[in-house]
């Protein structure tokens, strides 16, 4: 009997890794849930793609900031598909504001973004993962966020309290198919950043492996973590940077 065809979800899907990841799983045969919280065409854009892979795709327009609209469009997701069973949340805000005058309102804006929402999507999505005995999630920190950095005090905060609830999950839903495992990527520049510049060009001689990273070496490791041999990888911090950081 052929397997039910799977689903993900995966936040900020529109561009840069998002995108990658989005196209990877549906070339393995995923329907996708495309989430962007401006850009509808770069998601419509994404969305023709994923079909042209005969995958189905579902766009869900919302900022993920926002608890009552991440929560409808998990709703949304279940009822098309039945259940989420891969769970990517990679969107995420990096607003400067140091700690002493970044507003309370903020503070609070970055953890909704970039921790709110994950627990929001987990809770939502893990019941029927469970009923499956089967599921993935995947979280994303960063390099400047493991080791902190001035200026950016909530980024780091919220990106570590993700890190935090990672390790807790991958204990506490294992042992019921589900695997909980946050990636860290390096140097990727986006769709929209001038790769020759001069900040550019300093993180590629800075990086052992001369280059920058891209969406494929990201999506390299997600197709890893959903497969049935990455089955035995839980709980863990994955670093993609091309060796800049090798230690957490």
């Amino acid at each position: 009997m052929a397997q039910e065809k799977r689903t993900a979800l995966i936040t900020g899907s529109g561009k840069n890794i998002g995108r990658g990841v989005a196209l990877h799983l549906a070339e393995s045969g995923y329907n996708v849930v495309l989430n962007g919280s401006r850009d509808r065409d770069a998601c419509e854009e994404v969305a023709e793609k994923i079909r042209g892979f005969g995958s189905e795709a579902l766009i869900e327009m919302c900022d993920i900031g926002e608890r009552d609209k991440v929560l409808a469009m998990a709703q949304s997701a279940i009822e098309n598909f039945g259940s989420v069973d891969v769970l990517v949340n990679n969107a995420a805000v990096r607003p400067d504001g140091g700690f002493l005058t970044i507003s309370e309102a903020e503070w609070n804006r970055v953890y909704d973004t970039n921790f709110n929402s994950a627990f929001h999507l987990a809770r939502a999505c893990l019941p029927g993962m469970i009923a499956k005995k089967w599921g993935r999630i995947i979280h994303f920190t960063g390099m400047h966020a493991q080791q902190g950095y001035a200026g950016k005090a909530a980024v780091s905060a919220s990106k570590h309290a993700l890190w935090g609830m990672t390790k807790t999950l991958s204990k506490e839903f294992g042992r019921q198919g589900v695997t909980t495992n946050i990636i860290s990527p390096g140097t990727f520049p986006d769709v929209d950043a001038d790769a020759s510049s001069p900040r550019f060009q300093g993180l590629l001689k800075a990086n052992p492996s001369g280059r920058l990273g891209t969406a494929d070496d990201i999506a390299a490791m997600v197709d890893l973590l959903v497969s049935e041999n990455g089955g035995f990888i839980n709980g863990q911090m994955l670093q993609v940077n091309g060796g800049v950081i090798n230690q957490f």
